[in-house]
């Protein structure tokens, strides 16, 4: 006896919903990986949940990208404004800039130079003494300032050691004034102190020998 058929609507029940969602999306996932090997078919696959989770599959052998160029290829539909496929015009743009940039640089360096015509040698041979040119006058400029750098730092240094030597002088000078000052006031305390019959007096005649 055969099974009924199912309606399909939504289902109401979310513990049931979340069921089904489960078992018919690893169900549709097995059948792309199936037809992938089977068939040699290119196979691209994107389901999003109804809580916005994405589950994705596509063929190993192909980029996601490919199958996509190639879906609007061939159905002719939009899968991205203007602004977008400008956007990846100058990326691609960029792209071969930075491939052209890399290869003079190895070029200019020596390298990969065995294609290139007499023309472009001497394209290249330019190119290299202006970069020359430029490096010694950024040298000659660095070798300027340092030498003015350095100037500067000894009249610094000058200017320092002359101030310094100056508050030397005014420091030297301030000391022997106090050495002055506490000298002649020790030698007034030691007079005051010394009994009245040692201090040096003057010389008298003798009255006596003078009235002989």
């Amino acid at each position: 006896m055969g099974r009924g058929k199912i309606e399909i609507k939504r289902i109401e029940n979310s513990s049931n919903r979340q069921v089904t969602y489960s078992k018919r999306r690893n169900g549709i996932i097995k059948k792309a990986k199936e037809i992938t090997v089977l068939c040699d078919a290119q196979v691209s696959l994107v389901i999003f949940a109804s809580s916005g989770k994405m589950h994705e599959y596509c063929s190993p052998s192909t980029p996601l990208v490919d199958i996509l160029d190639k879906y609007h290829k061939q159905s002719g539909k939009r899968l991205w404004d203007a602004k977008h496929e400008n956007l990846s015009n100058e990326m691609d743009r960029v792209k071969k800039e930075n491939d052209k940039m890399q290869i003079l640089l190895r070029q200019l360096r020596g390298e990969d130079i065995t294609s290139l015509n007499y023309k472009e040698l001497m394209s290249l041979e330019e190119a290299l003494e202006n970069g020359l040119t430029s490096v010694r006058e950024k040298q000659s400029e660095f070798m300027k300032m340092m030498r003015t750098n350095e100037k500067m730092m000894e009249e610094e240094n000058k200017r320092l050691n002359y101030e310094l030597y100056q508050k030397e002088m005014v420091a030297m000078g301030d000391g022997v004034r106090e050495m002055d000052i506490g000298y002649n006031q020790r030698m007034r305390d030691f007079n005051s102190q010394m009994p009245f019959a040692f201090r040096v007096q003057p010389i008298q005649p003798n009255l006596q020998e003078r009235n002989d």
